[in-house]
């Protein structure tokens, strides 16, 4: 079986975050009684972005469920002897 490709786990962190935004932003419109099919992508995604500037906590969200899926590994802390 092949090796799983080492940056998988860090563009989903970025893909999770940025869907966490999407979903907030699309949520704070729908709270505001607008039609998501009325506001372009292009919108949505500009205000993500912008709302995930503002609350970086969604990136350690993002980590937590990549590692959950698997995509991230969480390493040992190597500690090697003191040579002298």
């Amino acid at each position: 079986m092949a090796k799983p490709f080492k940056l998988i786990g860090t563009h989903a962190v970025s893909v999770l975050a940025r869907l966490a935004a999407k979903n907030a932003v699309k949520e704070q419109l729908r709270d505001q009684g607008v039609r998501l099919t009325l506001v372009p992508n292009r919108e949505i995604a500009e205000r993500a972005k912008v709302y995930l500037e503002q609350h970086p906590e969604l990136f350690e969200a993002a980590l937590e469920r990549a590692k959950q899926l698997g995509y991230v590994q969480t390493l040992p802390i190597m500690v090697t002897r003191d040579p002298t």
